[in-house]
């Protein structure tokens, strides 16, 4: 019996930043929940957004 999954059958989301879907990694075991961003670029690109939009206001 195999022990590892294939990619098609874990979780997956939608990145908030980059509207792409990206699949559960062992390292986000603990907290997937809380995970919104494919990648680490994404969330800076995101934060760096939100704080340009806050800077114009």
């Amino acid at each position: 019996m195999p022990k590892h999954k294939k990619k098609s059958d874990l979780p997956s989301k939608i990145c908030i930043q980059c509207d792409r879907p990206f699949a559960w990694r062992k390292k986000w075991a603990n907290n997937w929940a809380e995970v919104n961003y494919c990648s680490e670029r994404c969330r800076n690109d995101y934060k760096k957004r939100k704080q340009n939009t806050k800077q114009d206001d």
